[in-house]
């Protein structure tokens, strides 16, 4: 079956997010002059982004004993995304599918104002036809809506069309069930029972989709 479109998930998937993190992490506890026990125990907490910083950053601060308050040291997150960089292979993958004639979108959960921008920095604006953020559209991954929205605004249909994700849940089962392909990144949680159509070793995989 041809495939017409693409749809990616941004987040592990064509944003290196795991990268981006550990670059703002590092700064991070530079300024706050953290002990080196924070950023691993950050990451670990925080779950690929899956548990609110809200949460996160206090909890941190009560387990280490740190003398900071937790607002002060939320409040730097907001600018984590100036370290944004893309996955490997993410601009050559999209520009080649571009050249064959293949739509190409983007399927977020987020706040538009930090996803946007996080894709500006990552360079995939000019490389994307449409991006889809949940706070934008008052739809979240993995609601069906959301993945229907985004075909629809694509102009194509979910048969035509894979799905390219990290999240078993987000971008597996819940693209699946409205009939889109899924095409797993393993870039972050293992599988739960869910079966993906592919399974890819890096992205430029997708070219063979």
């Amino acid at each position: 079956m041809s495939t017409r479109a693409i749809l990616f998930d941004l987040d592990g998937t064509l944003h290196d997010r795991a990268a981006t993190l550990r670059a703002w992490l590092a700064e991070h506890t530079r300024q706050f002059s953290l002990p080196a026990t924070y950023a691993p125990r950050f990451l670990e907490l925080e779950d690929h982004g899956y548990r609110p910083k809200a949460q996160v950053i206090p909890r941190l601060v009560q387990e280490l004993g740190l003398p900071h308050d937790p607002q002060t040291l939320l409040d730097t997150y907001a600018h984590h995304v100036r370290h944004a960089v893309p996955m490997p292979h993410a601009h050559a993958v999209l520009r080649e599918l571009r050249a064959r004639g293949v739509r190409v979108g983007v399927v977020t959960n987020g706040w538009e104002d930090l996803q946007r921008t996080c894709a500006d920095r990552c360079g995939l604006t000019s490389l994307t036809d449409d991006l889809v953020i949940s706070k934008a559209v008052g739809l979240s991954k993995p609601d069906p809506a959301i993945y229907q929205l985004a075909l629809n605004r694509l102009g194509v249909s979910a048969q035509h069309t894979w799905f390219v994700g990290d999240s078993p849940r987000n971008d597996i089962a819940g693209p699946q069930a409205v009939g889109l392909r899924a095409a797993w990144l393993p870039t972050t949680h293992p599988l739960q029972g869910e079966v993906p159509d592919a399974v890819l070793r890096d992205l430029r995989d997708v070219l063979e989709l």
